[in-house]
């Protein structure tokens, strides 16, 4: 049986671990994103509400669900914080850098966490510009590919699974 150690992670982590913010469903979303990483069985899924005002579209609520380590729950967290209230082009400008900034630090294997919590940020975005048929920046479809591929492989990952039960 393993416990959390603060040698392990920072205070930061675990404080965004123990008492995650924008944690939950939104029940008024506009738009989700999730992805997944077929390497470690982690699933995230962002929740946005936008609004636009003078032109462009903020980001009025956020939240998340995440099914994974604390490190996961931890970059979820921090990811909601960081992009709340920014337009979606400064939330798309996040990086994992910033995520990890704001947790002080994580251990280099759980690096991937801060990547998901991006990506999962990213295609909320994505599927909000693609609903409302607006362009989306050629970066963000890149960007979009590749998760789409990732997704894919945990989509055939989880059927091989199945199938063997």
């Amino acid at each position: 049986m393993s416990n959390l150690s603060y040698d392990f992670y920072t205070p930061e982590v675990l404080t965004h671990f123990n008492s995650p913010h924008n944690a939950g469903i939104l029940p008024d979303a506009d738009v989700s994103g999730e992805v997944g990483n077929v390497v470690c069985g982690d699933m995230m899924k962002i929740y946005l509400k936008i609004e636009e005002k003078n032109s462009d579209y903020y980001i009025a609520k956020i939240s998340f669900e995440t099914y994974g380590c604390a490190a996961a729950i931890a970059t979820s967290s921090m990811t909601t914080d960081l992009a709340l209230h920014k337009s979606l082009s400064d939330a798309l400008a996040l990086t994992k850098a910033d995520v990890i900034k704001g947790l002080t630090d994580l251990p280099p294997q759980k690096v991937h966490c801060s990547v998901l919590a991006i990506d999962a940020l990213g295609e909320a975005i994505y599927n909000f510009y693609l609903g409302k048929s607006l362009p989306i920046p050629p970066d963000l479809q890149k960007r979009h590919r590749r998760i789409q591929k990732a997704q894919e492989v945990l989509r055939q990952r989880y059927e091989e699974w199945t199938k063997k039960k």
